[in-house]
């Protein structure tokens, strides 16, 4: 059966917008408690009755959100113009090679915000 398997993660993390104009108050520096969704989509194993453990999941999504952790996301390689929607691809790059059935991953920067990334080819292209 197909099914797409939901987790959340947390980090803290500050940025600025230097692409917005000037005067526009994502310019200047400031911080956000960022909740992130990892979407896995895929066929079941009919014996173990998983998709993938959330143990396993885990073990891979975890090291990428602790590099960005308590940090300046501006100055992590690949994030100089941290916008959710490129928070959400510089995730979602990181976890694909290592992720099969990776469907998408959501940048959550407020309680009513977000940016949905579905890779490549976008979310047609990301089905099974």
């Amino acid at each position: 059966m197909y099914v797409e398997l939901v987790r959340e993660y947390r980090f803290e993390a500050a940025h600025f917008l230097p692409k917005v104009p000037d005067g526009h108050r994502c310019r200047r520096m400031h911080g956000h408690s960022f909740k992130i969704d990892v979407v896995i989509g895929g066929q079941t194993n009919e014996e173990t009755g998983f998709l993938i453990d959330f143990y396993d999941l885990d073990r891979v999504v975890q090291p990428v959100i602790d590099s960005l952790d308590h940090r300046l996301l501006n100055e992590v390689a690949g994030l100089e113009n941290p916008t959710s929607e490129f928070i959400g691809r510089f995730i979602y790059d990181r976890l694909a090679p290592q992720l099969g059935g990776l469907y998408s991953v959501t940048v959550w920067e407020t309680v009513d915000s977000r940016s949905i990334y579905y890779g490549p080819g976008g979310p047609s292209a990301r089905r099974c």
